[in-house]
């Protein structure tokens, strides 16, 4: 598929051959297929300089709806209408759905030529532009934000370079702390996207202020709305918004976003005004969103609106190859916020990271480089069957930093509250919480 430039869907013997052996002789490579499902297997693996041209009446899923869906998942791929029916209102309707242009049978070959010269120099111009915003990109800039050398970590990297001047909606999935938010951030960044990075977490927001929250409102639109507010999804408006713990979501809330998703609008509460948007969504997830639709628990629709792009983030356990330059970075990083001298990394300190489990990944190795650079020695590794709830372990690492800044400060309780930052009546009542 990498040299294909047309994808024709005809269900006319005939009118196929005749078109491939058309194009042919004109050197563009072409491919024919008789259905939109047989399209369908070739999507995926489809060369992104390529265009689509389909009849507009198939057996099955129809040429027109294909087109729809085309335009959505792929707004930039050209799409070529053939209608041998006469209906000029249909076709003129395809366009203002998306499609790029129509032809109606019968048609000469240099018709059919000169449209799909025309898609293929539009395809490649938009091409261009996105490989030139991609090349004006500082292209050592991700590697000062998504650090290692893996091969996973490389692989990332050079697919968010390429997908970040797209306009395609991007699923990111991937275990707590595995850095979702921050890969969302650098798509952003490197997109040319003038608009601001908004992130909502999905976990934290009550469906019953959804609609404010993503929609905003108008004065008077419930009791209490004494003024006009912006939703984030127009406050992201030539941006990005990025959905964090997109799992979370209620149903219901699900229907609405899918909603903005089909149309590209908005209507605040209170208001019948559509407001046009231009939004790129980004979503993270730490369960499989393709598993929770098959349950029910997750639409499956807005599940494909979203997962355009997909990106797996493998856990810290599965690169341990990233781990010594992650922990000298986040050592350094700890010595200079701490404004504490930065001790040394011994071989054997590194060989004892990359074979610990990491259930907090790379949240929890940053973690351990504060600790590190602190002198706090005690093991607080969390072994895959420890038991500890997050608020204890929360406990742990905050008496751990107490004995370390008292031993510091020489037993000095007023000089370890003010390293602490803390009330002196503060640090009474945490040391006698933890017994020290």
């Amino acid at each position: 598929m990498n040299n294909i430039d047309v994808l024709l869907i005809e269900d006319d013997a005939d009118l196929q051959l005749a078109v491939l052996q058309t194009l042919k002789l004109e050197k563009i490579n072409t491919l024919g297929v008789s259905s939109v499902e047989e399209a369908q297997k070739y999507l995926i693996d489809f060369e992104h300089h390529g265009i689509i041209v389909t009849d507009m009446r198939l057996p099955g899923v129809s040429g027109t709806e294909f087109q729809r869906k085309i335009n959505i998942a792929y707004p930039d791929l050209p799409v070529i209408i053939i209608t041998g029916h006469g209906d000029i209102e249909t076709a003129v309707k395809a366009i203002q759905s998306g499609a790029y242009d129509f032809i109606q049978k019968p048609f000469s070959a240099q018709q059919i030529i000169n449209t799909v010269r025309r898609a293929l120099d539009k395809r490649r111009l938009i091409q261009e532009v996105y490989e030139l915003r991609r090349k004006l990109v500082d292209a050592n800039s991700l590697d000062n934000k998504i650090i290692g050398n893996s091969i996973s970590t490389l692989e990332i990297k050079e697919k968010i370079k390429f997908i970040a001047g797209t306009p395609a909606n991007v699923t990111i999935c991937g275990e707590t702390g595995t850095g979702k938010q921050l890969l969302a951030q650098c798509i952003h960044e490197h997109s040319g996207r003038k608009g601001p990075f908004v992130a909502i977490n999905c976990a934290a927001l009550p469906e019953s202020l959804f609609d404010s929250e993503i929609f905003g409102h108008e004065i008077g639109a419930f009791p209490g709305a004494t003024t006009q507010r912006i939703g984030k999804l127009e406050y992201a408006h030539n941006g990005t918004l990025f959905f964090d713990k997109i799992e979370s979501m209620p149903l219901f809330s699900q229907i609405k976003l899918l909603r903005f998703l089909q149309e590209k609008k908005i209507e605040r509460l209170g208001s019948n005004e559509q407001i046009s948007l231009n939004v790129r969504v980004i979503s993270s997830s730490k369960e499989d969103l393709f598993l929770l639709a098959e349950q029910g628990k997750f639409r499956g629709d807005l599940n494909y609106r979203l997962n355009v792009i997909n990106i797996k983030v493998p856990p810290l356990r599965d690169r341990v190859e990233d781990i010594p330059l992650l922990f000298a970075v986040f050592v350094n990083k700890a010595a200079d916020d701490l404004k504490r001298p930065l001790p040394e990394i011994k071989e054997h300190k590194l060989h004892q990271l990359m074979t610990l489990p990491w259930l907090g990944n790379v949240r929890e190795l940053r973690n351990e480089a504060e600790r590190f650079v602190l002198g706090i020695t005690e093991p607080v590794f969390i072994k895959a069957d420890n038991n500890l709830s997050l608020q204890q372990r929360v406990e742990e690492y905050e008496r751990g930093l107490i004995v370390s800044e008292m031993k510091h400060s020489n037993g000095n309780l007023t000089q370890t509250a003010k390293k602490l930052n803390i009330a002196k009546s503060t640090l009474f009542d945490k040391m006698k919480k933890y017994k020290i």
